[in-house]
């Protein structure tokens, strides 16, 4: 039997060199599938007469998967950046239609291998155990004619990201994108909120049925490719892609119905504080995100570097080592934050394998979201860096249950440190009791876009029609129960178009909520214990994904529990934090 592997070391932070290589050419690059396609050749037929053999073959099988996967990264990233650079996109596209494709059938067959090796029952048994269990799941679902349906898929979601990245509006004659029109819904002039909150949803119908066309597409595509691998639809399908083995679809539902019970009802009553507080008759989508003091939108920063260069300032204060993650990622040039024309929409931490060094892309217009955002991506940062060492390249990938509690745990924990931010003390209250609401307005969110994804998928031949009642259905179920849409009905049905996981990622949002539930538990600790919490959140995340979740959230000191019980404590500890600001 071979020995357990040691206890996970703290990784560089300040490293910016790529390890060297140990299987591949240290001047090897991806370029087309000539140059790749001896390496899988060789994997494939290696004779392995050992238990150490196979550990070796695994470690040259994940070098080869860390090029490919920073080098798509990259590609990705570059896209990002630019959508409307046409070299970047057919790069991307490269990726995915001619090189992707043909990488599938040999990932099948060294998934094959592997599994079919008399030596695989002599891995360490918890060391591997993880890994093993995600292998035998890719080849139950694996379907070699799924392939070019997922070349299809990648390019029509490629062209999601191009049409909502050219999006603009013109407000008092600046033409602008659509982040930079929504910090005018935090001005205190109702009237600019309103004209402002008009131009956008006025933009985003413009593309609707383009965008209703895509989505209608995508679905088709998906449950055809979960019919093709034996499912009953693409639901169950990626539960099973995704390695969902702690939950069920039914957990889902309960966790939905759970929402509604204790976070809804909360959200109500926040809601009618800010309509008496606003001294309004009724509130209107346009008044939710002005400050009720009446007082101008926070501007914690004005560009991108200073943005960033309170992050890491933030950062260093909770931990040296958190703060040297962003400062190696500066160094390295990891970051575009700035908002402009032509850019994708959203934000994310790209993780990059074999440097170790993710990189983060987001739009910032100088708004406390921006901050979070910032804030949220450099969690995911340094879980990047606390994994790089981590020997395969599948530990560096945890599901998104774990990924999102680095990235929203560190939102919490950070807000000692907001002064950085807002030194003025009724400013820093105001963004606290700001964000500790986005907090809880996340769960009813995440439960509307997550049911509404159940039902599409479960009903594929729905009409365009079907979608929009359903969606309003759901999104009235959970979302704005006190606000007026009077004359505002058009705009409604089409609201799930701006969610660009439902192009992108499907079924990667329910994540979200679980994750958020952790870590407002992550930020309890921290708050009763800071350096026992800070020790338990970097110990848990340094697992990456070499432990189930159940044991990730135990080594952070949580629990991974979504019931109604442990949703209502969290969601009461949140009001208490903020009744004491």
């Amino acid at each position: 039997m071979l020995h357990a592997a040691p206890e996970i070391q703290l990784a560089s932070a300040t490293d910016t060199q790529r390890p060297a290589r140990r299987y591949l050419p240290e001047d090897f690059v991806v370029t087309d599938w000539s140059a790749l396609e001896s390496y899988f050749i060789e994997l494939r037929d290696r004779e392995i007469n050992a238990p150490q053999e196979l550990e070796e073959w695994l470690l040259d099988r994940s070098e080869l998967e860390s090029a490919l996967s920073e080098n798509l990264a990259w590609r990705y990233i570059r896209m990002t950046c630019d959508t409307q650079d046409e070299e970047r996109a057919e790069a991307f596209q490269y990726f995915v239609s001619e090189i992707e494709p043909n990488v599938a059938p040999y990932d099948h067959a060294l998934n094959e291998k592997l599994i079919q090796s008399e030596y695989v029952g002599e891995l360490d048994p918890q060391r591997y155990r993880v890994f093993i269990r995600s292998v035998r799941q890719a080849l139950e679902i694996y379907r070699a004619e799924n392939i070019p349906l997922k070349t299809d898929i990648s390019t029509k979601q490629q062209q999601y990201a191009a049409t909502v990245g050219a999006m603009t509006v013109t407000i008092n004659g600046e033409e602008m994108t659509l982040p930079r029109a929504a910090d005018f819904l935090k001005n205190p002039d109702r009237a600019v909120r309103e004209q402002a909150y008009i131009a956008v949803q006025e933009r985003r119908l413009q593309d609707k049925d383009s965008l209703d066309t895509l989505f209608t597409q995508l679905v088709r595509l998906r449950h055809q490719m979960a019919l093709n691998a034996g499912f009953k639809n693409f639901r169950d399908y990626m539960f099973a892609a995704l390695g969902r083995f702690d939950y069920t679809p039914q957990d889902c539902f309960n966790f939905h119905r759970a929402i509604r019970e204790t976070v809804v009802p909360l959200i109500d009553d926040l809601d009618l504080e800010r309509r008496q507080d606003l001294n309004l008759p009724e509130l209107r989508p346009w008044d939710l995100d002005v400050d009720v003091s009446g007082k101008a939108p926070l501007r914690p920063f004005e560009t991108g570097a200073e943005l960033l260069e309170k992050t890491i300032t933030v950062f260093q204060h909770l931990d040296p080592y958190l703060g040297d993650c962003l400062r190696t990622m500066r160094q390295m040039g990891h970051l575009d934050l700035e908002s402009r024309k032509g850019k994708a929409p959203g934000g994310y931490n790209y993780p990059l394998d074999e440097t170790g060094v993710p990189f983060i892309f987001m739009n910032a217009t100088s708004s406390l979201r921006d901050v979070v955002t910032m804030l949220h991506e450099g969690g995911h940062a340094v879980h990047s860096f606390l994994t790089r060492t981590l020997p395969l390249s599948a530990d560096k990938h945890p599901p998104s249950e774990v990924a999102e509690l680095a990235s929203m745990s560190m939102e919490l924990m950070s807000m000692d440190h907001w002064d950085e931010f807002f030194p003025d003390a009724d400013e820093l209250r105001r963004a606290k009791k700001t964000h500790l609401e986005s907090v809880l307005e996340t769960f009813p969110w995440v439960a509307t876009i997550d049911k509404f994804q159940h039902w599409i998928y479960e009903n594929p031949e729905h009409t365009t029609e079907q979608r929009h009642e359903r969606w309003v259905q759901v999104f009235d179920e959970f979302n704005q129960r006190t606000v007026s849409w009077k004359g505002l009905e058009q705009y409604k049905p089409y609201l799930w178009q701006k969610q660009l996981h439902l192009y992108e990622v499907p079924f990667y949002y329910i994540e979200y909520a679980m994750a958020q539930l952790g870590a407002i538990a992550v930020w309890r600790n921290y708050r009763q214990n800071p350096q026992q919490g800070l020790e338990a959140y970097k110990r848990a995340l340094a697992l990456g994904y070499t432990a189930p979740i159940g044991e990730i959230y135990a080594a952070a000191g949580i629990r991974f529990d979504f019931s109604t019980e442990y949703l209502r404590s969290l969601a009461d500890f949140v009001r208490e934090e903020m009744a004491r600001l």
